[in-house]
């Protein structure tokens, strides 16, 4: 008998970066659900030669789409990816055991997500991990269905468990890779539209923008990055994650700051962002 677990993908447009991550999980678990939000490239014809069940949505946003999609799956486990995130072979290994002992006392496991830096370059495909920019990043991506649901503000989503006495979430060893982008040129242009979202969403939840926070924040999150995460240990790479996420910050905090100080009849309410699942907190 497959192991009772279900992978749940959401998808659009994605044939770049999902055939890795079909390939990666092929054989894990009982079955892969994808929630398609209108492909139109090779998508859909990689997930058919997976065995993928594919359930076609509009995009809700992040949160209600990916929380759709955990609904959907039958399995008593869930491994919740992103459609550019293969799993590493020992990541693999560690979800096995993890369901295959499916002690009573685990609800959720936590997993660590690396960016894959893999820019164009003539004679092949070349690229490696950034180990120190960004890390780490532990995300919760395998659940007990029954206790889980996403939340989380768009583009940010986060998925949740509910824990009663006596259960826990683990750390699992290995690795989740992430093929966010293959420049941080692309990677600046999907930020912008990210930061107006957030602006917004934060807005939506209360929180007002602050000239002193567009001063601090944006310093903050590059020495955060470079010095105390070691960014700079990454080379080149390394300082433009750096400068990325204190791009990115900025881009948030003035957004969130011009929505506050507009007339109180102004629109704030937050837009929903296309589906891509490169999006990072920042």
């Amino acid at each position: 008998m497959p192991r009772d677990l279900s992978i749940a993908i959401v998808c659009k447009d994605n044939a770049d970066t999902i055939g890795r991550v079909l390939d990666s999980v092929s054989g894990l678990g009982r079955e892969i659900v994808a929630l398609d939000s209108g492909s139109t490239d090779a998508t859909l014809d990689l997930l058919a030669a997976a065995g993928a069940r594919v359930i076609d949505t509009p995009w809700l946003g992040h949160v209600k789409t990916k929380q759709l999609a955990l609904e959907s799956c039958a399995g008593e486990w869930v491994l919740c990816l992103d459609s550019d995130e293969p799993v590493m072979p020992d990541l693999r290994a560690s979800i096995e055991r993890c369901v295959d002992t499916n002690d009573p006392g685990v609800v959720g496991a936590r997993v660590n997500r690396k960016v894959w830096y893999s820019p164009p370059v003539r004679g092949g495909e070349h690229g490696r991990f950034l180990n120190h920019a960004w890390q780490p990043e532990h995300r919760l991506r395998l659940v007990r269905r029954e206790r889980a649901a996403w939340g989380g503000l768009d583009p940010h989503d986060k998925l949740e468990v509910s824990l009663s006495p006596g259960q826990r979430v683990i750390d699992l060893p290995g690795t989740l890779r992430h093929d966010s982008f293959a420049t941080f040129r692309e990677q600046l242009s999907k930020e912008a539209g990210y930061a107006r979202l957030m602006g917004e969403s934060l807005h939506a939840s209360g929180v007002r923008g602050s000239r002193l926070r567009v001063l601090t924040s944006p310093p903050g999150a590059f020495f955060k990055q470079l010095i105390l995460k070691q960014a700079w240990r990454d080379g080149v790479p390394g300082f433009l994650a750096a400068g990325s996420t204190a791009a990115s910050t900025l881009m948030k905090h003035l957004a969130l700051l011009e929505i506050s100080n507009s007339p109180e009849d102004s629109p704030a309410r937050p837009q929903q962002a296309p589906y891509d699942p490169a999006s990072r907190d920042s």
